[in-house]
């Protein structure tokens, strides 16, 4: 028979059992509303889901992990399938085009991976700065330059034939297009993307590969100039130069040399990040008998990791709005030259940076969402606590960008904290 005073002492150590969160224990964190079945009859009912609109009624409601993988993965078949019907024209076609600027596409496959694991080579041609002629004809060339053992190559045409064709503002978002394109309707891995460029095209990979480095699994300059390109966002990003010993127009070859040096001094403070490798061909000038293939094993060894524990973000004259698990909220705009340098050591996260604010983009690849999270900005505490899990912040990851290795479940927006008396903020 059990005693009064052993059954006293159960109940009792049963109590924070009971109160401990729903999601700890791996069930729904509330109780009349399952988030997971209306959103399944969300999908069901609309005739063309919209993932800007989903009902307020249960998008927000805490998700324990299972849900937010099922609603993840519901959420991105259906928003690939969208895409797939708006934008199969695109490639059947071969363009790509936002506003009045256009990508031509050239495109070459090789191997035969499967659905979901091709991997996808973006070739820049050379030219700018010179007639479209001369342009149309560094293009033609360019798609038959490299082939890698498994992927799709493809080579776009530049929008305009100016110096800088590569790296002007609207190529961004054109690129950007051409991977999701590729990823929904080519069955392309975006964790296996891969970007390339040859003299003008290099000018464009010094400039583009540090700006979207969470886009890509590794980058290769080609016979370039950087300009006033900076490596610091190639924290996470392999990047490999190739130039001709001989290559002296515009200093090409003494420059290569000075970013790889420049790169070598970051992987120094920063063991953990910035590889890179550096080829001179001693005997090479501007066409460098392309010895520069090697650069295609090397970048084809790297995947991306959409979800590195330590970002550094730095904005370019063209700028963006989010960077891996980093994002500036709705109405701030990014600043041309502001660096974040954001690090996660187990459930804490770390910032640096006179942003006012930010938002971070978080997930169970990051770290553990079930567990209290803390945020310390300027060496000053801003959050701590639990973050909510959400279909709102899923929808939102994927109207952001149709890429499913990147989705963020949970979203966090912090401030910049007040410094202390005496102390800059």
């Amino acid at each position: 028979m059990i005693s009064i005073t052993a059954l006293s002492r159960t109940l009792h150590a049963l109590i924070p059992l009971l109160a401990l969160p729903a999601a700890l224990h791996g069930e729904p964190s509330h109780s009349s509303i399952n988030p997971v079945e209306s959103l399944k009859n969300w999908i069901a009912e609309a005739t063309n889901p919209d993932l800007a609109a989903l009902p307020s009624s249960w998008a927000n409601i805490p998700l324990n992990r299972p849900e937010a993988e099922e609603i993840a993965s519901l959420l991105w078949d259906t928003s690939r399938q969208s895409l797939a019907m708006q934008r199969a024209a695109e490639l059947e076609q071969g363009e790509v085009t936002i506003g009045d600027h256009t990508l031509r596409l050239l495109e070459r496959s090789f191997g035969d991976a499967p659905d979901g694991r091709k991997s996808l080579w973006i070739s820049m041609h050379g030219g700018g700065g010179a007639p479209a002629a001369v342009n149309d004809q560094q293009w033609q060339n360019q798609i038959r330059l490299y082939e890698p053992e498994e992927g799709i190559v493809v080579a776009p045409r530049a929008p305009t034939d100016h110096w800088n064709l590569w790296h002007e503002p609207h190529m961004d978002p054109l690129l950007a297009r051409l991977i999701e394109d590729y990823v929904v309707l080519r069955g392309v891995d975006p964790d296996r993307v891969y970007l390339m460029g040859y003299s003008a095209g290099g000018d464009g990979a010094y400039q583009l590969a540090p700006r979207m480095a969470d886009r890509f699994a590794a980058a290769a300059m080609m016979a370039g100039h950087p300009n006033d390109a900076s490596p610091l966002g190639l924290r996470n990003l392999p990047f490999a130069i190739f130039v001709g010993g001989k290559d002296s127009a515009f200093h090409r070859n003494t420059v290569a040399v000075e970013w790889s040096e420049k790169l070598d001094a970051l992987a120094e403070a920063d063991p953990n990040g910035y590889p890179h490798m550096l080829r001179v061909y001693p005997e090479a000038g501007h066409w460098m008998n392309q010895q520069d293939r090697e650069a295609l094993p090397w970048m084809a060894a790297h995947t991306r990791n959409p979800w590195p524990q330590t970002v550094v973000w730095h904005q370019s004259t063209v700028t963006h709005t989010r960077f891996y698990w980093l994002a500036l909220p709705a109405d701030l705009r990014p600043q041309p030259g502001s660096t974040v340098r954001a690090q996660v050591n187990g459930q804490e996260i770390r910032i640096e940076s006179d942003l006012p604010q930010l938002s971070l983009r978080l997930s169970d690849q990051l770290l553990d969402l079930d567990q209290p999270v803390r945020i310390i900005w300027n060496h000053q505490p801003v959050f701590e606590g639990r973050v909510d899990r959400s279909t709102q912040a899923i929808a939102d990851s994927l109207v952001q960008r149709a890429d499913p290795t990147s989705i963020a479940t949970a979203i966090l927006h912090v401030t910049r904290p007040t410094a202390p008396p005496g102390e800059p903020s």
